[in-house]
C-alpha cells in the first residue's frame, strides 16, 4: 500500500510551498577557532549509521499502546471525558496521539534537510528514513505537519540570513525535538519506539552542538538592535510553540469534543510539566550563544523555564550520545556460552 493512504487527510490537502531565499557565507580561515567545528564535522563521519541495520525493525508495536507509554502522558487521562471512554476508544487516542508525534518529528527533520551543514544532510535524510518507516509499517498512520510547526520552519527557511537558518533549526526546533525525543526514548516501553529516539539524538546532539558552535562566535560581533531582533524572535518563536502543543488535530479526527479537549489540556498539571521541560535543551544553548538580555529571562522565567539555564548544554549533548551507544550495547547479540 502507497505511504499516502497512511495519512488521515489527503497529501493533496496539506501539500506546502513557499519560496526560499538563502544567504551563502564562505569563510576561507581553518585555524585553531574552526577547530571545535571540525571536530565535530569528524566526530559526525564516525557516527553515520544505517536505519535498516542499526535498528531492529523486526520489533512490533503494541496496538493497543504503541510505544508503551504510561496513560498519564494523555492530557485527557484521568478525566470525566477519558473516564466515559469505551477501552476501544482509548485504544485509539493512545495510537493517534503518538502518531500525530512521531509525524511531527518525521515532518522536522525533513524541514532540516533544507538546512544542512556538513554531514547533517545525510543524518536528516536518516532520520525520515527512519520515522517514515516507524509510521507507516508500524503505526500504519500518519498526520500532516501541523500548523505551528510548518509556520516555525518557513520563518527559518525563507529568511536570508544564515545565523537565522542555525537559530531557528539548529537551536529552536531541534532543541524542542531533543527533549521531545528524550522524553519518549526514557519513558517507552517498547524498545523499537525507544531506539529509534536514542539513535536519531546522538545525530541531533551534534547538530545543536554545530549551531551552538558557529553561534557564539558570530553573535558578539552583531550590534545590540541586530541582537536584539534575534532575542525578539526567540521570545516569540518559544511562545508560538509552547502554547501549540495541543494537538487539536487528534481531537478533531477522533470526533472528540474539541473545545473540551483543548481545555483539559490547557489546564492539565503534566501539560505545564511538559510545556516548561520542552525548553529544557533550548534554554541553556541561547544563554550560551548570548542572546540572554532581559526579554529572553524574563520570558523564560514566565515559561517556568528559567531554571534550565543552570544546566550544561555540552555535558547533556554528550550524554546523549553515550545513551546512544549504551543502546547498541544492549541491542548487540551476546556470543553464545562454549
Amino acid at each position: 500500500m502507497s505511504t499516502t493512504y497512511r495519512y488521515v487527510l489527503p497529501v493533496e490537502q496539506t501539500e506546502w510551498k513557499f519560496d526560499g531565499n538563502t544567504e551563502t557565507f564562505f569563510t576561507w580561515e581553518y585555524d585553531e577557532p574552526r577547530e571545535a567545528l571540525l571536530q565535530l564535522y569528524a566526530k559526525g563521519k564516525k557516527q553515520q549509521w544505517d536505519a535498516a541495520d542499526r535498528i531492529d525493525w523486526s520489533l512490533d508495536l503494541d496496538p493497543e499502546n504503541p510505544m508503551m507509554l504510561d496513560d498519564r502522558v494523555v492530557h485527557i487521562y484521568g478525566t470525566d471525558l477519558w473516564n466515559r471512554m469505551t477501552e476501544k476508544e482509548r485504544r485509539q487516542v493512545r495510537h493517534h496521539l503518538q502518531a500525530s508525534t512521531i509525524s511531527q518529528f518525521m515532518h522536522g527533520e525533513q524541514g532540516a534537510l533544507i538546512a544542512y551543514a556538513a554531514t547533517q544532510v545525510m543524518d536528516e535524510a536518516r532520520h525520515v528514513e527512519a520515522y517514515s518507516r516507524l509510521l507507516h509499517e508500524k503505526f500504519e498512520l500518519a498526520y500532516p505537519i501541523t500548523s505551528g510547526l510548518k509556520a516555525l520552519l518557513e520563518d527559518g527557511l525563507t529568511d536570508s540570513r544564515w545565523d537565522m537558518t542555525y537559530l531557528t533549526m539548529q537551536i529552536l526546533i531541534e532543541g524542542l525535538a531533543l527533549a521531545a525525543f528524550q522524553r519518549i526514548r526514557d519513558q517507552a516501553q517498547n524498545p523499537l519506539a525507544a531506539a529509534v529516539n536514542a539513535y536519531v539524538m546522538q545525530d541531533e546532539a551534534r547538530h545543536v552542538a554545530f549551531g551552538r558552535l558557529a553561534l557564539r562566535d558570530f553573535y558578539p560581533k552583531l550590534t545590540d538592535s541586530e541582537r536584539r531582533e534575534r532575542e525578539d524572535f526567540v521570545v516569540t518563536a518559544c511562545w508560538h510553540m509552547r502554547d501549540r502543543f495541543n494537538q487539536r488535530e487528534v481531537w478533531e479526527r477522533l470526533g472528540l469534543p474539541v473545545e473540551e479537549c483543548l481545555r483539559i489540556v490547557d489546564e492539565s498539571e503534566t501539560m505545564k510539566v511538559f510545556r516548561s521541560r520542552i525548553f529544557s535543551r533550548i534554554v541553556p544553548t541561547v544563554k550560551d550563544i548570548g542572546l540572554w538580555g532581559p526579554q529572553v529571562q524574563e520570558a523564560f522565567a514566565a515559561m517556568g523555564a528559567i531554571d534550565f539555564a543552570k544546566v550544561d548544554a555540552a555535558a547533556l549533548l554528550e550524554s546523549d550520545a553515550r545513551i546512544a551507544e549504551d543502546f547498541d550495547a544492549r541491542n548487540r547479540p551476546q556470543p553464545s556460552p562454549v
